[in-house]
């Protein structure tokens, strides 16, 4: 790019060329478009380019590293980083990248990522076919996909992760690629749990797993020390059809609750069975009779139900979260956890238990950047709340305060529950062989750092 022109006549320049639509400070529509998931993050960069296909994508990358323009990219927007806007920079949006192509016969789907969860879930159990996201359906697949995905079929399909095939992939030198198992396999192995580190993602393509029948919703417990423990043993014990998130936090006013419970703690478990009502019946009956179920929504239902939960988008609370993987859940851990909730001054804050195991623990250590499948259990902490960077900072660091309570000092994180907690916290996401791996990778692909705006990666040197 001629660097003898203004830069805003070489965005206008730029937008001439792309099918998409360059949004920049002079449009009405600049702050809707550069406004992220999370209240945390209000950064306005130059420009937010909101791609219409992979060529424009391509061009926008070529733009940024001939200008020199920090880049971030959106799918969803959810980063807890915040690496989904940039300050003064380029967002390449994906939003408009939201082509989805099922194919029956092969019970595969290819998925733009522009894409959230919850779309790509509805569309395909509509052929009675599913692949397992996280526990919300309104985060893009992109990221949540790139950094493992943990959700409610981690036990009988494993890992987001491991029903991926391919992904179509942009290169920081602006080559279009497919990554998969024959073509590109180490950029396949590091798309695989590394982030946004080694492109831009614009498609990826799943295996897709049969789910005939399927029996969920929140079983709601008191909040007891006893009940946290009773409930995650039964979670590693029961079949792998079975899958849970258990989520410690304040009732919010639902009318499926008494009165009575609102504001106060409570052990909320999410199950998903897949199965049909009997299997599922008896694969439940332990967890009801913890104790007297303050509520109880579990039956049978579309697997999309499981996101009935999910605020809607227009909130945009700050969010603090941390998350550790540990072998159990000791009532001395339970203890600790209800102690860090009550010492929380939001009114919405959470913790996570997720027993992991089946599927997930039967894949290689090695065979993904994802290294944590020893893992029994994640655990994790999260708050919501108002304001500006000192209470984010206040609420960061009670965060860091409740996974440290619960986990040894080296316990292995999950990148995409990282905040901004430097190095060491990332190390958590990627020990030992597989940083370095990772490193030799990003020198392939991206040697200048132009994808820095993630859990960041270095090339190696």
């Amino acid at each position: 790019m001629d660097k003898r022109f203004p830069l805003e006549d070489q965005i206008d320049m730029l937008a001439a060329s792309l099918r998409g639509r360059v949004v920049t400070r002079r449009d009405t529509t600049y702050d809707e478009m550069r406004t992220v998931a999370l209240g945390n993050f209000d950064r306005r960069p130059v420009a937010v380019i909101r791609v219409a296909n992979v060529s424009d994508v391509a061009a926008v990358i070529n733009f940024a590293r001939a200008t020199d323009l920090e880049l971030a990219v959106r799918s969803g927007g959810h980063s807890v980083g915040g690496h989904s806007g940039t300050e003064g920079g380029l967002v390449i949006d994906l939003r408009d990248l939201n082509s989805i192509e099922i194919d029956g016969e092969t019970s595969t789907v290819w998925a733009g990522t522009g894409l959230t969860s919850g779309e790509v879930t509805r569309a395909v159990e509509q052929h009675g076919l599913i692949v397992g996201f996280g526990d919300s359906g309104t985060v893009g697949i992109g990221g949540l996909t790139l950094g493992g995905g943990i959700g409610y079929m981690v036990r009988k399909h494993g890992l987001t992760i491991d029903c991926l095939l391919a992904a179509e992939v942009v290169t920081a030198a602006g080559d279009i690629v497919i990554a998969d198992a024959g073509n590109h396999p180490d950029l396949f192995w590091a798309l695989r749990g590394g982030g946004g580190n080694f492109g831009v993602v614009t498609r990826l393509k799943f295996k897709l797993h049969p789910l005939p029948a399927f029996v969920g919703g929140p079983l709601v417990l008191p909040a007891t020390a006893e009940n946290i423990v009773k409930f995650a043993a039964l979670a590693d014990a029961a079949p792998e059809a079975l899958s849970t998130i258990a989520m410690v936090m304040p009732i919010p006013p639902v009318p499926f609750v008494p009165a009575e419970f609102h504001g106060r703690l409570a052990l909320i478990g999410m199950m998903a069975f897949s199965g049909p009502a009997d299997a599922a019946t008896a694969a439940l009956a332990p967890f009801r009779a913890i104790a007297t179920p303050i509520a109880d929504l579990v039956g049978p239902a579309p697997y999309s139900a499981m996101y009935a939960m999910d605020p809607p988008p227009e909130m945009r609370p700050a969010v603090s979260c941390r998350s550790r993987f540990v072998d159990q859940v000791t009532l001395e851990t339970a203890t600790k956890m209800l102690a860090a909730l009550e010492a929380c001054p939001s009114p919405m804050k959470m913790g996570q238990v997720r027993v992991l195991g089946g599927a997930y623990s039967r894949v290689p250590t090695d065979a993904t950047a994802f290294a944590h499948r020893h893992g029994k259990v994640m655990l994790g902490f999260l708050a919501m709340y108002e304001g500006g960077a000192d209470v984010t900072a206040h609420f960061d660091r009670w965060a860091t305060d409740a996974i440290e309570s619960v986990s040894q000092k080296n316990a292995v994180a999950y990148v995409n529950f990282l905040g901004i907690e430097g190095g060491e916290g990332l190390r958590a996401a990627y020990p030992g062989s597989t940083w370095d791996r990772l490193r030799q990778i990003k020198a392939k692909y991206d040697p200048q750092n132009l994808f820095r705006l993630n859990q960041n990666i270095p090339p190696a040197a």
